[in-house]
């Protein structure tokens, strides 16, 4: 991408930035076997050759609306424009003979690249921020669905320096940690265009508030396979990752079946991880509970992330590094000031808060879509990442959410009680 010369400001780290996440996506995308760009291994989304056209047709429509720029192919890019997101039981009925060919997808996003980057410099932070960060919420996106192919993947395996520690027994994944009552801060505060100090924010993570939050006692761990299988074994229906045959149990990882591994957090839907906490005779926590727990302190100061104020990498948690889970307390140094493991990375969190505005919300002008299409009810809250989250993601205001019977995301959970 082209910059300009001795120019090392912020704007100018955006475009690295930018560049980084083509180069993430494009890595991703080429794990897609030969033949299999129209299959859709995820029945509510899109066949597999539309991500390869959407990321840059988001960052085209997105740019040219900004700068009135004229359409580049006009049905591409409608067609590359929206993700879906059904009903549950209401599934796409597009055709393979409605999209390209992948050499039609593959000139399409090459052309657009190349006019965005000829209006660069024109760019305004904050839509290089959304063209980043869409970008890589789509590596994620995109991974899950490779994970549903028929077919296990012949990737290379990623792995980070995490060794479990020695100490922790089976006998202690159940322990509840008390959170005393205190303050909880949602959001972020909002600012004016170049005002970095605020960082950057979807429209979903604005306003900043505070919540007073009553003392709670919450899980230690992420509820764990093992965990699980009692829940399984009493009745309830196995997770979407495992696989039963000859009377064991398997996970389903992106490159093929291995045994369940016990210590691993269970991947579930909103639904699940109800109905599991409701047997357990507790709940999930709400939004404030988890931002208590995740980044309060007993002196009353929030923290910037769990473990403190210095910035993220793999000592803290399983993000950006793995294909795969790790054990549930495999990263110690990522602990809250009260001791709870993992509240960040190995799988996002669901919480009982349905995803709703923060007060003050205001749609962005330039995608009044992107939250408000979704406060319907039916999505629900998720904090944290998982394993495939990129590290820009981690900061404290952000919220996902998914429909609460979405089986693929990456997603965990732990149980509360007054």
């Amino acid at each position: 991408m082209p910059t300009t010369a001795h120019t090392t400001g912020p704007t100018s780290r955006l475009r690295a930035d930018l560049a980084r996440a083509r180069h993430a996506m494009d890595a991703v995308l080429a794990l897609v076997p030969p033949g299999h760009w129209l299959e859709r291994p995820v029945p509510e989304r899109h066949r597999l050759l539309f991500y390869a056209g959407h990321v840059d047709a988001f960052d085209w429509n997105l740019i040219r609306s900004n700068l009135d720029l004229p359409a580049h192919q006009p049905s591409l890019d409608r067609l590359f424009a929206f993700g879906i997101d059904p009903n549950h039981g209401e599934l796409p009925d597009d055709r393979p003979s409605d999209w390209p060919s992948l050499r039609q997808t593959a000139d399409y996003t090459k052309a657009i690249r190349r006019k965005i980057d000829e209006v660069v410099e024109q760019i305004t932070p904050t839509f290089l921020h959304m063209a980043i960060e869409h970008r890589l919420m789509h590596v994620e996106t995109f991974t899950y669905l490779l994970h549903n192919l028929p077919a296990p993947l012949p990737v290379p395996a990623k792995s980070t320096p995490v060794v479990p520690p020695s100490d922790f027994q089976a006998d202690n994944a159940e322990a509840m940690v008390h959170i005393p009552a205190g303050t909880a801060t949602l959001g972020q505060r909002r600012c004016e265009e170049g005002d970095l100090a605020g960082g950057f924010g979807w429209d979903n993570e604005f306003d900043c508030h505070s919540v007073r939050v009553p003392a709670f006692a919450i899980d230690r761990y992420k509820v764990t396979n093992a965990r699980y299988l009692k829940f399984v074994e009493a009745g309830a229906e196995p997770p979407h990752f495992w696989r039963r045959r000859d009377r064991a149990w398997y996970w389903r990882t992106l490159t093929g079946e291995i045994p369940l591994p016990p210590e691993w957090p269970v991947y579930v839907t909103h639904q699940e991880a109800t109905a599991y906490a409701a047997w357990r005779g507790r709940t999930l926590p709400t939004e404030a509970q988890y931002h208590r727990a995740a980044y309060g302190t007993p002196e009353s100061i929030e923290r910037i992330y769990p473990w403190g104020d210095r910035p993220p990498d793999c000592s803290h948690g399983n993000f950006a590094g793995r294909w795969d889970p790790v054990g549930v307390a495999s990263t110690p140094l990522g602990d809250s000031a009260f001791g709870v493991a993992q509240l960040v990375g190995n799988g996002w969190e669901w919480t009982s808060t349905p995803f709703a505005p923060l007060p003050g919300f205001q749609p962005h002008p330039c995608y009044p879509g992107y939250s408000a299409a979704f406060f319907d009810g039916d999505h629900f809250v998720l904090k944290g990442a998982s394993p495939v989250t990129p590290a820009r993601f981690l900061r404290r205001s952000f919220r996902n959410w998914f429909r609460s019977r979405y089986p693929y995301v990456y997603a965990s959970f732990r149980c509360v009680e007054p």
